[in-house]
């Protein structure tokens, strides 16, 4: 009898509890502006969120072997998913063409690797934004940031970016773009040859 009693009181608690934080998660949630202060935000207001890119996949369903590595860039979901010949796995936020007709998508490979790449626009860039400089050098001035993957199409690199901005973003110029850090660790387990896929 006690126990039955026992396990009817904390069924009844753990509804009170539930109930009770139920009703305060209704309330407005508090968010810190950039000077301090707390401001109100509404729970039911839309916010427009990346969740998609931070799910993990496998690879099988887009390569045939993990032979020097692959690469997957999910456009969509602005996540870029790197698997090693050892099958082991990482995702990175990306950045990605502003357009879709600046937009490639296949199958290509890295054939080139630069640690502190140099950066020049191509024709149509120059085209586009004839103000912008005909070379930059190294440096944190540099759209390609610290390191650049060269892939077989022409222009398209996998490389990183000084503007941290840009990441999550459609903001690049038909590029795929990472944190500094990121395209760091990409760059030294990535090889030439590595199978990459743009979808």
């Amino acid at each position: 009898m006690t126990d039955s009693k026992f396990t009817s009181l904390s069924r009844r608690n753990f509804l009170l509890t539930a109930s009770a934080a139920a009703s305060s998660l209704a309330a407005p949630a508090l968010a810190q502006t950039a000077g301090g202060a707390d401001v109100a935000r509404d729970l039911d207001e839309v916010v427009q969120r990346n969740v998609s890119s931070f799910r993990s996949l496998e690879w099988q369903p887009y390569f045939n072997n993990l032979n020097k590595g692959a690469i997957l860039v999910d456009i969509d979901s602005r996540a870029l998913h790197m698997w090693t010949e050892d099958g082991s796995y990482a995702l990175y936020p990306s950045s990605v063409p502003q357009s879709e007709d600046l937009t490639r998508r296949g199958r290509t490979s890295i054939i080139r690797k630069v640690d502190g790449p140099t950066w020049s626009p191509t024709p149509a860039m120059k085209k586009r934004n004839p103000e912008w400089p005909p070379f930059v050098p190294a440096g944190p001035e540099n759209p390609l940031g610290t390191h650049a993957l060269y892939l077989t199409w022409t222009y398209y690199r996998i490389h990183g970016t000084h503007d941290t901005r840009k990441i999550g973003r459609k903001s690049s110029n038909g590029c795929i773009g990472l944190y500094n850090e990121h395209i760091a660790e990409v760059f030294s387990k990535a090889k030439l040859g590595t199978q990459v896929l743009l979808i």
